[in-house]
């Protein structure tokens, strides 16, 4: 039994683990960007052969720390090299790093080869050669957090290079991503109803040839001619040769019964003449109707009694025209699958909303997709449903309006760096047109509650909305009516359903204004943060769960807890403890009075794999368990709330109790520890007297993400550390 990691683009993390588990990865669970799995070298081939989502199969050879280079270099020799590469083969290195001191890839990459090259010198006089094309093997070296993974890269060079294509277009779609689109709009299912697959703007033709083979049965790596593992010591021949003869037993019989019903069109006759040679090579090309046609009068074909299903790629805007060029287009195409499609399904995949909107159609099921670098969304319409259509939304108000434009300009901006951060849940509007004075985040869940999340329904956008109190001065039918155009125009903006949408309004009573009542759903999400998952409930109370806000002090506390005794007051779900334990965390404990919190903080321990004695939750008021308690701790956070009056506990507020809070929080901390204290009060002053105990640096804000810049008195922040007499 060997460990596996299977790599693919993110977004299609559950497609693969789904895959896996066809091909018998039983144990397969999504990772970001990979999926994890085990099983016997057989089946890694299988995985290599069969995968369509795959990257590249992986099998790690060894794990160990590596903060400097010659760590690295002590690691790697650690490896026995003559039971993997003959002295007369050859290698290749790929190197990544994130979070570790070695940070240059290139010279980690040289460090390993030099460790390699070494070895075989010392024990045989000569080396093996580096050949970077077919290498005998390749290896992936992973540093993350100064850990480093060194695998064997089964497949050698990405998975997604089939062997058919002999040319492409402009703007290419890789073959993995196409069968994802596939997946996604139901093609399997189509395909076995005898339903055809139309494809307006096929460029070099990938999304047919790979619906071809999918329909066929034909295995996505039977055309491939180099894999890594073959040059390998430990390669199983015997075990390859017989998945080589199934393959091609399958692929036989199933283009036998393989039925010409693919059809595919482009403006462009150079990139049709592509997709001929591309369908040549990889045995389909029999099967693909292709003709020279423009996407705005794409027709049903003839002799199709089934319905089937429309899927493009059509341009994006950014390199293959102008933006007003293209709204045309797309409304003229979507005009047509009105039209002429009606019972059939379509896929779309498109990288600016804006476009997206401009086909009129009303998407049924989105997913976010990655081409390349460039964040996508696949956009699937039921077009049975769509013609006749009987109700038409009145157009948004012009203020709703402007608060539509400026999330969509705010979520555009925060995007990239976003993306590039793996951050999914965030504040995209605040209060930013004060007449429409609301407070709305963006939480993508990954599934509902701790279930295992369902390829066909996540991840999912959801809207949590809270509204500000208005003026005195304004009429309360006014502010319901600007509340009611923001929720709506939120919605438009980010393509999210009202029943995705949760709402916290105000009305005025007693005592100036409050909250309504809140919602009695009981529906917790789950949604990701640093690799890490948190429940959520978005409905029943006034804050979520995980207050986003945070987002960079708990970073901070992931970073800062290798090797501490941690200890979390005022915990509410325990996500900074959560962060403490991924960061290696001796040992963590979480107070709070409320048993809600705990139990919930507990599941997000589970959701992660922490537990047993080295995690402590523990029910009690803060400030009375300081007063008791005789534990050390190297690092102690510590958010209170601004004020609270529980029946269980004394009166507590900010900022008359912060100086004794802290006080006490100085007498549990270890010679060299740290305080990372915050709270939300906006007039917060910090007592002056705690200056004479602590080392006091205020970091507020290095710790206001850059979704909450628009506001930021949001939190307070300091670090805190114990001044010693000399």
């Amino acid at each position: 039994m060997h460990k596996l990691f299977a790599t693919c683009p993110k977004g299609l993390e559950y497609l693969l683990r789904d895959e896996l588990r066809a091909l018998g990865a039983d144990d397969a669970r999504e990772a970001l960007a990979g999926v994890h799995f085990g099983g016997s070298l057989a089946l890694a081939y299988r995985a290599c052969l069969w995968s369509r989502l795959a990257s590249r199969v992986l099998l790690p050879l060894a794990e160990f720390d590596a903060v400097d280079a010659d760590a690295l270099y002590a690691g790697v020799q650690g490896i026995d090299w003559s039971e993997h590469l003959a002295v007369d083969g050859s290698f290749a290195v790929d190197a990544v790093s994130n979070a570790s001191k070695l940070n240059h890839t290139q010279f980690v990459a040289l460090r390993t080869k030099d460790a390699i090259v070494d070895q075989f010198r010392q024990r045989t006089g000569e080396r093996p050669n580096v050949d970077v094309e077919r290498p005998s093997i390749r290896l992936n070296v992973r540093l993350y957090r100064d850990r480093t993974t060194l695998s064997l890269d089964l497949s050698g060079t990405p998975l997604h290079r089939r062997g058919w294509r002999q040319g492409q277009g402009e703007a290419p779609l890789k073959e993995n991503l196409a069968c994802a689109m596939l997946l996604r709009a139901g093609w399997p299912s189509i395909a076995r109803a005898d339903g055809a697959v139309v494809d307006p703007m096929c460029g070099s033709g990938t999304l047919l040839i790979e619906a071809a083979l999918m329909a066929a049965d034909v295995a996505p790596g039977l055309r491939r001619e180099y894999f890594g593992f073959l040059g390998w010591r430990g390669h199983d021949g015997a075990s390859w040769e017989r998945l080589l003869a199934e393959a091609n037993e399958r692929a036989t019989e199933g283009l036998r019964a393989l039925q010409p019903r693919f059809f595919g069109s482009d403006q462009d006759p150079r990139v049709l003449n592509e997709a001929r040679r591309n369908a040549q090579a990889a045995g389909v090309a029999g099967f693909l109707h292709l003709a020279r046609q423009s996407a705005e009068h794409v027709q049903k074909p003839e002799g199709t009694a089934v319905a089937g299903l429309v899927i493009c790629n059509p341009p994006y805007g950014e390199r293959l025209g102008e933006r007003a060029q293209l709204a045309t287009l797309y409304r003229a195409f979507g005009a047509r699958l009105r039209t002429e499609f009606v019972g059939w399904r379509a896929g779309v995949i498109v990288a600016d909303e804006e476009l997206g909107h401009a086909l009129g159609l009303r998407a049924d099921k989105r997913y976010t997709l990655y081409n390349g670098a460039l964040e996508c969304r696949l956009l699937i319409f039921d077009l049975a449903e769509v013609a006749p259509r009987e109700h038409v939304e009145k157009p948004l108000s012009e203020g709703a309006q402007a608060v539509a434009n400026r999330i969509t300009k705010t979520r555009r901006h925060l995007r990239k760096r976003f993306d590039r951060e793996g951050i999914s849940c965030y504040r995209v509007y605040d209060a930013d047109i004060p007449e429409y004075a609301a407070a709305i985040d963006v939480y993508t869940a990954v599934a509902r509650d701790d279930e295992t999340p369902t390829s066909e329904s996540f991840p999912q956008t959801w809207l949590h909305a809270q509204e500000y109190a208005p003026p005195r001065e304004i009429p309360e039918q006014v502010a319901r009516d600007r509340w009611r155009d923001l929720v709506r125009a939120a919605g438009v903006a980010l393509d999210v359903p009202r029943e995705r949408i949760a709402t916290k309004t105000r009305y005025r009573g007693k005592g100036g204004a409050k909250y309504g009542r809140f919602e009695q759903r009981d529906e917790f999400l789950v949604v990701e943060e640093g690799g890490l998952k948190f429940r959520v409930n978005l409905f029943d109370y006034l804050d979520s769960g995980l207050f986003l806000d945070h987002r960079p002090a708990r970073a901070r506390i992931r970073a800062a807890a290798r090797g501490t005794r941690f200890l979390n007051l005022f915990c509410y779900t325990a996500s900074a403890s959560v962060h403490a334990a991924a960061g290696g965390a001796r040992t963590t404990t979480s107070v709070d009075l409320s048993a809600t919190y705990l139990e919930w903080a507990a599941r997000n321990f589970t959701l992660n794999g922490f537990g047993g004695p080295g995690h402590q939750l523990v029910q009690a008021d803060a400030l009375e368990w300081l007063r008791h308690d005789r534990g050390q701790y190297d690092l102690i956070f510590v958010d209170p709330p601004t004020f609270s009056n529980s029946k269980r506990a004394d009166d507590f507020d900010v900022q008359r109790d912060h100086a004794q809070l802290l006080a006490l929080c100085g007498e549990r901390l270890a010679a060299d520890g740290l305080i990372v204290f915050s709270n939300n009060l906006r007039r917060f002053t910090l007592d002056a007297s705690l200056s004479s105990a602590f080392d006091v640096k205020d970091i507020t804000d290095s710790t206001i993400p850059p979704d909450f810049a628009r506001n930021a008195r949001i939190h307070r922040c300091y670090e805190l550390r114990r001044r010693f007499s000399r």
